[in-house]
């Protein structure tokens, strides 16, 4: 989210727990993410990561030829620009996300806050989750993304399969994205998951179901604006 007011506000608007994540920098990135706080959503930081096809990035890009250090200034920049936020996912991230070294920068950073992390899976190569695991970050993997094809049809079969895999192994995460088909399609079967036994959660809400209620951030008091929005420099 970030580009798109109308389908942005549309998906705030829904009643159910949605998490929603927001592109860095972009022109309503801000005014979304404090409204969707305001009204009970999560947020998470859809962070750009490079991708094996070359397409663009846009501001707040992580790249494999960048170093530890210009890797953690990005990132550490991007989650400062996105206010209330509790996680991370890539966007794209087909390339950087096969990237051990780089994905070990950007969880080094995460666990700091703490932040968990969400691994769209946009390649089955993915290291993403590996590396979360060796650093301690929470983690969770996509399992089915909703409209990489935008047509009604497409994404009522994709919508059918995320339930069927919930039924199947009592949990799942589907991503989907803010256009209108999608916007449409949620807000007219999202309200008749509850006659069907199916939950809506957040995703740290789903990551307790699947921890037995168990912290997701043990001893730690996390922040509930963006990480180091607020912090002084020079030991003040």
């Amino acid at each position: 989210m970030g580009h798109d007011p109308v389908q942005g506000e549309r998906l705030i608007k829904l009643d159910q727990p949605l998490t929603l994540a927001f592109l860095p920098y972009r022109r309503y990135t801000r005014a979304l993410a404090e409204e969707a706080h305001g009204r009970g959503k999560e947020i998470m930081l859809h962070a750009p990561m490079a991708n094996t096809h070359h397409y663009d990035l846009g501001p707040g890009g992580l790249k494999p030829e960048m170093d530890e250090h210009a890797t953690t200034v990005t990132l550490r920049r991007a989650l400062q620009s996105i206010p209330y936020v509790q996680g991370v996912n890539n966007h794209m991230g087909s390339l950087l996300t096969q990237k051990r070294s780089n994905m070990d920068w950007i969880m080094t950073e995460l666990v700091q806050y703490p932040l968990y992390f969400v691994d769209s899976r946009t390649i089955a190569a993915t290291v993403a989750a590996d590396s979360a695991e060796a650093h301690r970050v929470p983690n969770l993997t996509r399992d089915v993304f909703l409209d990489h094809l935008q047509t009604e049809e497409f994404v009522d079969r994709q919508f059918k399969l995320l339930i069927e895999t919930a039924r199947r192994n009592g949990t799942a995460i589907g991503i989907g994205h803010p256009h209108k088909v999608t916007v449409d399609y949620l807000e007219k079967h999202l309200p008749q998951l509850d006659e069907q036994g199916i939950a809506v959660a957040t995703v740290s809400g789903l990551w307790a179901m699947r921890h037995n209620n168990a912290p997701m951030f043990v001893d730690i008091k996390r922040p509930v604006v963006a990480p180091l929005a607020k912090r002084k420099v020079g030991g003040e």
